[in-house]
């Protein structure tokens, strides 16, 4: 590359563990600097941070705990870690070189030195958004397909409920759903969203939560003969009632519980029984599992984005500095479809 020396990186510090709801205050913004070379022998490659997504799960990571063997909790002093999209720079790993376009795991941060590339994705199609591989052609949309396609076992005529339905993965397994012939009701926070769910995203109905007294009485009611898959992202109170409504041999597939992460104590499930009256399949999953596939998942999921077969929301605030406000937004229901940083424009 043209210039290897010492530059400034604006970076999102994560400043200690948090308990209850987190708080802009939990991170800070600071500038350091980084040296735009890859270490001399390392297999690591440095990248340019273009766009970074805003997920639910950074939140258990900022709790003091080990979340899987995949995940541990952040480092208080350190950048959060994230998916996002970035251009390569330099690199030590003959898989990449300086150009090359990728997503996956990097730091909040202008700059990165990744040192496990191998969890990096090389972006091959770009006709469409770079910012589509933080949400739709990324793990949000691996998760979607995976829990839709894989764990739901799907067939026309299924009556689909989807919570959290407008966020970046419940619209594609709305919209998924539509495709394959199903019916299919999401439930979200607001007016506006429930319009986008109706009007623009093509769900057969929709309900926000917040104005429902009894959660129980709107699924009878948008569901009067049971639902066969219930795409699981919000958990408590919502997962008591879907199961009082489930039919026999129905799925869920448990993607995230959105509506926990911030308790102290969880909120205990009385329903559960219903499991064992309706024979229903509950199975979770996460997103990496399903990778290997990926080459599949584009196979589908590009074309129908080609042909205007999906519609993807994004919800985009520009510069690093605003990620701290952005990320505690998804939490207070801000956001309208995939929450997104822009670092740089390429």
């Amino acid at each position: 590359m043209a210039f290897s020396g010492e530059v400034s990186n604006k970076q999102v510090i994560f400043r200690d563990y948090v308990t209850g709801f987190p708080q802009e205050s939990d991170m800070c913004f600071t500038t350091g600097t980084v040296k735009l070379k890859v270490p001399e022998g390392s297999n690591g490659v440095l990248v340019k941070n273009l766009y970074l997504s805003c997920d639910p799960y950074m939140r258990i990571l900022m709790g003091k705990h080990e979340v899987s063997s995949s995940f541990s909790s952040y480092t208080p002093g350190s950048p959060l870690t994230g998916y996002g999209v970035a251009k390569v720079l330099d690199s030590g790993n003959p898989d990449f070189k300086e150009g090359d376009l990728v997503w996956g795991i990097t730091g909040w941060e202008e700059y990165s030195l990744i040192t496990t590339p191998q969890a990096l994705f090389k972006i091959q199609h770009t006709d469409v958004p770079l910012s589509y591989y933080t949400g739709i052609l990324g793990m949000p949309g691996v998760t979607a397909y995976a829990g839709f396609y894989e764990v739901s076992s799907p067939k026309k005529g299924d009556r689909v409920f989807i919570s959290a339905a407008s966020g970046a993965v419940g619209q594609l397994v709305g919209q998924f759903a539509k495709l394959m012939g199903c019916y299919v009701v999401g439930s979200a926070g607001s007016k506006e969203k429930i319009d986008l769910l109706k009007n623009k995203l093509g769900f057969d109905e929709a309900f926000n939560y917040k104005e429902e007294h009894n959660l129980d009485a709107a699924l009878k009611r948008c569901f009067p003969e049971g639902i066969d898959i219930y795409f699981e992202n919000v958990g408590g109170k919502m997962l008591d009632a879907v199961l009082l409504n489930m039919r026999v041999h129905g799925r869920i597939a448990v993607c995230g519980m959105i509506s926990q992460y911030n308790l102290d104590q969880p909120e205990g499930v009385c329903n559960l029984m219903s499991i064992v009256y309706k024979r229903v399949r509950l199975e979770g999953f996460a997103a990496p599992d399903y990778y290997p596939q990926y080459p599949k998942f584009l196979d589908i999921v590009l074309p129908y984005i080609r042909e205007g077969k999906i519609t993807y929301i994004e919800d985009i605030v520009e510069g690093l500095e605003k990620g701290p406000g952005a990320i505690i937004g998804l939490f207070k229901g801000r956001n309208v479809g995939k929450q997104v940083i822009v670092v740089a424009h390429e």
